[in-house]
C-alpha cells in the first residue's frame, strides 16, 4: 500500500492522547455512599469490571477512529510501479495507399480512426502523426475532426524513420516512460533501413491487416511498337492472388475507345495491347475493376506531339551519316561550315557535334563553354590531324580532359561499358562475339571521364557523361569502319536523343523528376500545372532552347495535368502513384523489437490505462471511521 500525503501519517503519534487520558482515569477513585452494608461489597466489585472493559473498548474505538481519519487523509492506494511516473504517448498511424484494403464495408484506415476514438481518454495528452501529417501535443477532442477527414497518401515511412521521427516528439526526461504507439499493416518494404537507436522508448505495435486480399495492379505501360500509321501501346498488370482474367479498358479522355480482358499466367502477371492511331494526341487512362486497393486500378498516361531536338554540325567533313541517324521526324537536323555559322545560333540547340574541325577558334571554345554550362549537350570528333593547343584549351573544361599523342597504330574496338547511362536499354546482354570496328589512327588522352568505348589495349575510343562525349580517332572512312558498324546508330542517336529529355507517357510521383520542354519562355514567365481548381508551380529553369522542371515535391494527386504558361496551354503531363504497395507482402512482427504486440488498438489502450491505473483506498478508511464513530456511540449507551 502506498500514501498520496505519506507526510500526515506522522499525526498517528496522536494516538498516545486516548491512551494517556486512558490511563489517568483508571487511577481514580470515587465515593459511593450505600445504606445496605451486606450487598455494598459485591456491587461495587461488579461495577469496577464492567467500568474497565468499557473504558478499554472506548479505547480501542477511538483510537481506530483517529487512526482510520488519520490513514483516510493521507489517501492510500494501490497501484504498479509505473503508474506514478509521468507518461508520454505519441500514436504513428499508417495512412499509406495499402491501409485502403477493406473488411466489414470500410478501410483499415477507417477502422483505425474510429477505435482510436473510442479508445483514448478525452482528458489525456498525446501526439499523434501520419506519413504526411503532424499533431503536436493535442487532446483528442482537438483532432477528432481531423482525423474523420485523414485520405490516404503515397508516402511510407520506414520503421527507422517512424522510431526517429517519433523520438523528436518527446522530451528529454529520462523519468518519463516514452510510449510509441505504431498502428500499421506492416507491409515488408516498411522494414528497418538500419539499427534501431531508439531504444529508450516503450514500443507498442499493432498489426491491422486483411486476411485473403486479394488485389489486381495495373503495374506500367509502354509503347511497344510503332509504324508508319499505328503504334501499340502495352500495359502490364500483376496480381497476389490465382487469378484468371480481368477486364481493361483504354479511355481518351472521358470517351472509351477499347476494351479487353487480360489473361494471366502462372506467375500471376498479364500484359495488354491497344493499337492507336500514331499521330494522334492522346489524353489517356487504362482502368481495370478490383475489390482490392483502389489506387492502382487506374493509370494516367499522355501522347502529345512530339518535340524535335535541334543538332548542328559544325565543320567540313561530310555529315551524311549524321543525317541519316538524326531522322527529320525527331530531330531538326542541320550542318553549317565553321565560316558561316552565326554564334547566337548556338544557345538554340540542343545538341552540337564538332564534326573533325581542324582547330577551335578561340571565340567558339568561349561560346561553347556557355552552351555546355546552361545544360547544352557536346560531342567532338577529332579528325586526323588537328591543332593540338587549341583542342585541349577547349577539353580542359570538361572532365580535365586533353590530348596528348597521336598513336598511328591500327587499334580493335572491343570494350563497351554496358552500364554507362548512354547505353541504357540498348543491350539486353552483354554482347562479346560482335564484329569489332577499328581505328588506323587516334589519340592518347588524359581525362577523369568514365570510358564508354575502348581499344584492345584499354585505351579510351570514347570517354564522357552529363552531356559531354569525346571522341579519340576521326570517324571518316579513311581512318575508320566505326560508321559501318551497328554500334554507331545507338551511340550517336542516344547523344542526340539525351539532350533534350522529352516527356514520357507518364511520370511517377514522390520521385525526383526532370523534364525539359523545347520551349523558350519569355522573361518573367514561368510554366505552371493545372488539373481543374488546382494549380501547383514546380521548381523550374529557363535556357535559351529549353525549360527544365523538377518535381522534387508530390502533387496532390495522380492524374493528367495541363501545362500553361499563364493562360496559354502547352501541352500535358501524366503522374501516376508508384505501386510498391501493390504486392502486400507483410512483415513478421514477431522478429521485431517491441514491448507489446496487440490484436486490436482498443486491447491496447486498455492494457495501458490498467497500467495506469491507481485504487484509491481513502474512501474505505473514511467509512471505517464513520463505522468506529457510531460504534462509540453505541458503546457510551448500550454497555
Amino acid at each position: 500500500m502506498q500514501f498520496k500525503h505519506p507526510e500526515l501519517l506522522w499525526a498517528l503519534f496522536l494516538l498516545l492522547i486516548p491512551i494517556f487520558i486512558h490511563l489517568f482515569q483508571l487511577r481514580r477513585f470515587q465515593k459511593t455512599p450505600f445504606t445496605n452494608l451486606k450487598f455494598l461489597k459485591k456491587i461495587v466489585s461488579e461495577s469496577r469490571r464492567s467500568n474497565t472493559l468499557k473504558k478499554w473498548l472506548l479505547l480501542f474505538t477511538r483510537m481506530l477512529l483517529l487512526a482510520a481519519i488519520i490513514i483516510a487523509f493521507a489517501q492510500p492506494f494501490f497501484a504498479k510501479k509505473s503508474a506514478l511516473q509521468e507518461k508520454e504517448t505519441v500514436i504513428y498511424l499508417d495512412d499509406s495507399f495499402s491501409m485502403q484494403a477493406k473488411t466489414n464495408n470500410s478501410t483499415l484506415l477507417e477502422q483505425a480512426i474510429q477505435n482510436l476514438i473510442r479508445s483514448i481518454p478525452e482528458d489525456q495528452n498525446f501526439s499523434l502523426f501520419t506519413n504526411e501529417k503532424v499533431f503536436k501535443n493535442v487532446s483528442l477532442k482537438n483532432i477528432q475532426n481531423d482525423l474523420l477527414q485523414l485520405s490516404h497518401t503515397s508516402k511510407q515511412l520506414k520503421l527507422n524513420e517512424i522510431y526517429l521521427k517519433a523520438n523528436t516528439f518527446f522530451d528529454g526526461d529520462k523519468n518519463t516512460v516514452k510510449n510509441l504507439v505504431v498502428i500499421s499493416d506492416f507491409q515488408e518494404y516498411m522494414a528497418l533501413a538500419n539499427t534501431d537507436s531508439t531504444q529508450s522508448l516503450q514500443k507498442h505495435l499493432v498489426p491491422l491487416a486483411v486476411d485473403d486480399l486479394e488485389n489486381v495492379s495495373i503495374d506500367s505501360i509502354y509503347i511497344n511498337t510503332i509504324d508508319s500509321d499505328n503504334l501499340e501501346l502495352t500495359a502490364l498488370l500483376s496480381s497476389n492472388s490465382e487469378k484468371e482474367s480481368t477486364a481493361v479498358s483504354l479511355f481518351n479522355g472521358e470517351k472509351l475507345i477499347a476494351k479487353t480482358a487480360a489473361n494471366f499466367s502462372k506467375n500471376k502477371q498479364a500484359k495488354v495491347s491497344f493499337t492507336l492511331p500514331k499521330n494522334e494526341v492522346i489524353v489517356g487512362k487504362i482502368e481495370i475493376l478490383d475489390s482490392g486497393l483502389s489506387y492502382d486500378n487506374q493509370l494516367f498516361f499522355n501522347i502529345d506531339t512530339k518535340e524535335k531536338i535541334k543538332v548542328l554540325a559544325l565543320g567540313n567533313e561530310n555529315s551524311d551519316f549524321l543525317k541519316r541517324i538524326f531522322t527529320p521526324n525527331e530531330f531538326e537536323f542541320r550542318s553549317e561550315a565553321l565560316n558561316s555559322l552565326s554564334y547566337s545560333d548556338l544557345k538554340e540547340q540542343n545538341l552540337i557535334v564538332l564534326n573533325e574541325l581542324k582547330s577551335i577558334p578561340n571565340a567558339l571554345t568561349t561560346s561553347l563553354k556557355a552552351f555546355t554550362a546552361n545544360d547544352g549537350h557536346l560531342t567532338i570528333i577529332p579528325p586526323t590531324k588537328i591543332d593540338l593547343e587549341s583542342y585541349n584549351l577547349l577539353l580542359s573544361n570538361y572532365f580535365g580532359t586533353r590530348y596528348t599523342q597521336q598513336v598511328n597504330y591500327e587499334q580493335n574496338i572491343t570494350g563497351i561499358s554496358f552500364s554507362h547511362p548512354l547505353y541504357r536499354n540498348v543491350f539486353e546482354k552483354n554482347v562479346l562475339n560482335f564484329q569489332h570496328p577499328k581505328v588506323s589512327q587516334y589519340f592518347r588522352l588524359k581525362s577523369n571521364a568514365p570510358n564508354i568505348l575502348s581499344f584492345q589495349n584499354q585505351e579510351s575510343f570514347l570517354i564522357g557523361s552529363d552531356g559531354v562525349f569525346i571522341f579519340t580517332a576521326s570517324l571518316s572512312s579513311k581512318n575508320s569502319n566505326f560508321k559501318n558498324s551497328p554500334l554507331i546508330v545507338p551511340t550517336i542517336y542516344n547523344m542526340g536523343a539525351s539532350s533534350l529529355k522529352l516527356p514520357e507517357l507518364y511520370h511517377s510521383l514522390g520521385n525526383n523528376q526532370k523534364v525539359d520542354l523545347a520551349a523558350q519562355l519569355p522573361k518573367d514567365h514561368i510554366f505552371r500545372l493545372k488539373q481543374g481548381d488546382y494549380e501547383f508551380i514546380p521548381q523550374q529553369k529557363s535556357f535559351a532552347n529549353k525549360v527544365s522542371m523538377y518535381f522534387n515535391v508530390t502533387l496532390a494527386s495522380d492524374g493528367i495535368f495541363g501545362v500553361f504558361d499563364k493562360d496559354i496551354f502547352y501541352k500535358n503531363l501524366s503522374f501516376n502513384y508508384p505501386r510498391d504497395e501493390s504486392n502486400l507482402n507483410y512483415m513478421d512482427i514477431s522478429t521485431l523489437h517491441a514491448n507489446s504486440r496487440n490484436a486490436s488498438i482498443t486491447s491496447l489502450f486498455e492494457q495501458l490505462q490498467s497500467d495506469n491505473a491507481i485504487n484509491a483506498l481513502w474512501k474505505w478508511f473514511a467509512i471505517l471511521a464513520v463505522l468506529f464513530m457510531i460504534l462509540e456511540v453505541l458503546i457510551q449507551k448500550y454497555l
